[in-house]
């Protein structure tokens, strides 16, 4: 009597995940390594120019400016039957000397700024950049009025659209 073959699968061998692993822990390693070399200098990096550059001195002294108020407005805005209002106040950034010239012009400056506010859109306005362009059309138009080198900023201090 015969015996029936037995037959024996063989199970395919599992493949070694430690290759894998030692390559990401190396891929880790080299990378840190790299970071670490890149950023304290070794590598890229000239550490004769650092030392030699001096630190730059910062001039600490301001020069005189003085801030002249302008006076609050409102400003009643309408667009498709709808009524808003524009609370604006602002100070104006002025060299020391030229202080008296700008309190002077000041009622040319808020005509000038009325003006202005009240052709802007509504729409404009609610913009989120809207401030933004305000100001540099507000500081060009003062600038105009007072001169160049008699303004040199515009500081918003309320901007309030209800």
């Amino acid at each position: 009597m015969e015996e029936p073959e037995t037959q024996k699968t063989e199970e395919p061998k599992k493949k070694s995940k430690l290759p894998l692993i030692i390559g990401l822990v190396l891929a880790i390693l080299g990378g840190g390594g790299g970071f670490y070399a890149v950023y304290s200098g070794l590598i890229l990096g000239d550490s004769a120019k650092v030392a030699e550059e001096p630190e730059p001195e910062v001039d600490t002294e301001l020069p005189p400016v003085a801030f002249v108020p302008v006076d609050p407005v409102v400003i009643s805005l309408s667009a498709d039957g709808e009524m808003k209002h524009l609370r604006f106040a602002a100070q104006l950034e002025v060299p020391s000397a030229a202080k008296p010239k700008v309190e002077t012009l000041l009622p040319r400056v808020v005509d000038v700024f009325n003006s202005y506010l009240r052709a802007v859109e509504i729409a404009d306005l609610e913009d989120p950049t809207a401030l933004i362009k305000v100001r540099s059309h507000l500081l060009r138009r003062a600038q105009l009025v007072l001169g160049d080198d008699a303004v040199s900023n515009l500081l918003i201090m309320e901007f309030v659209l209800n």
